[in-house]
């Protein structure tokens, strides 16, 4: 091939790959945590820039392929998880209803397809322990009223009608996951399901391509879009959409312990998750006082009126700045979403914005903050314009 030839060639490649790059980057994860480089030979890379796991809404999950190595499961029980994906797949449920589903099962049965001591021997059914419940099966621990003895210890049968009740649970997609899951299995202990809620999308993430972090728009997946009303198959959404004005720990500013968002005032703060508000007050300034009915200015001191909110897994979520007494009081649940202030400047602030924070392991203090901005994207609600 002449040296003209060759040129024009690269060029024609060149510009077909930046073509179907841009269009994968409309059609999924904007911002470039999902996005693709396509090479001259057609392979796929992920971007090397990327903040955490990939997003291929399209992914199909593998039950027989070699399974991710995670601490708190074997390989075992996570092809019992990747039965219970795929056959929400097949059904075409959201995979908000597979993070609710593996949640679920985490807690009925630690994914394992459990028998009991009532089954009788001669059935001779596979089985991977028996349960503590005499007439309780399988992955869901499902009673007989559910289906024989075969189909209860049938995965993706359990599995099947298990989604089949959940779908009828009226807005199931918006209410959080220990309502819908105690809809379903009407347990004796309904709150014990949000505290897999967390590893439960980590896992959607790991087998079906980051799944946990889409959000359905318009009847459609899309990634690293929840915000506001939207909330990601994690569970998670942004608290406002605006873009990061100052980051979290910054060299000029290093006990900045979150992020500020930009904000007009009277921007409506969103709940990230859902949980029970631990505090909603105002923070008393430098000389001790609670004034927090006016603008504030940088060197105030305090966080204005602002909200604490515990999440399942031991995470907190704080906002700041708010330009009035917040909507919510301690110990009120609130659900992924709600409103719970505006914004505003009271306290120390130069200015109209959201300040974010994000602590772990129940930790209030400075000790448990950690960077809400690789956290939010990993669950699907980045804190930025790029997302």
């Amino acid at each position: 091939m002449s040296a003209p030839a060759q040129v024009r060639r690269k060029l024609r490649l060149g510009v077909l790959a930046t073509a179907v790059t841009a269009v994968l980057a409309l059609l999924c994860c904007v911002g470039g945590a999902g996005a693709f480089l396509l090479t001259e030979l057609g392979d796929e890379k992920k971007d090397p820039a990327s903040a955490g796991p990939g997003c291929n809404i399209g992914q199909r999950v593998s039950v027989t392929g070699s399974m991710p190595r995670m601490a708190e499961y074997g390989d075992g029980q996570l092809r019992n998880a990747a039965v219970i994906i795929k056959v929400g797949q097949d059904m075409k449920i959201p995979a908000r209803g597979w993070v609710v589903a593996l949640a679920t099962a985490m807690q009925e049965s630690r994914l394992r397809n459990l028998a009991n001591s009532g089954v009788p021997s001669s059935l001779a059914l596979p089985h991977e322990g028996v349960g503590s419940d005499h007439d309780s099966l399988g992955l869901f621990q499902q009673r007989p009223g559910w289906g024989s003895v075969e189909q209860r210890l049938t995965p993706a049968y359990a599995t099947r009608k298990f989604y089949e009740k959940m779908v009828r649970v009226p807005n199931w997609e918006q209410r959080p996951l220990t309502v819908v899951a105690q809809k379903v299995q009407v347990s004796a202990f309904p709150d014990a399901y949000a505290k897999h809620e967390e590893l439960a999308g980590r896992i959607v993430d790991a087998l079906a391509g980051g799944a946990a972090r889409t959000v359905r728009i318009a009847g459609r997946a899309v990634c690293d879009a929840a915000r506001g009303a939207r909330i990601a198959a994690s569970g998670w959404t942004a608290p406002l959409p605006g873009g990061i004005v100052s980051g979290f720990r910054t060299a000029e500013r290093p006990s900045h312990n979150g992020v500020d968002l930009a904000a007009v005032k009277r921007t409506k703060i969103h709940a990230a998750a859902t949980g029970r508000v631990l505090v909603a007050r105002c923070d008393p300034d430098h000389s001790g006082r609670r004034d927090c009915n006016r603008d504030g200015w940088p060197g105030k001191g305090g966080c204005g009126w602002f909200v604490d909110i515990l999440h399942a897994g031991g995470y907190i979520t704080r906002y700041c700045h708010m330009i009035e007494q917040p909507y919510v009081v301690p110990g009120q649940m609130v659900q992924a979403g709600d409103v719970i202030g505006s914004s505003g400047t009271s306290g120390n602030s130069s200015g109209p914005h959201l300040h974010f924070e994000v602590h772990v392991d129940g930790d209030r203090s400075s000790r448990g903050a950690i960077d809400p901005v690789p956290f939010m994207r990993q669950r699907g609600a980045p804190v930025s314009d790029a997302g």
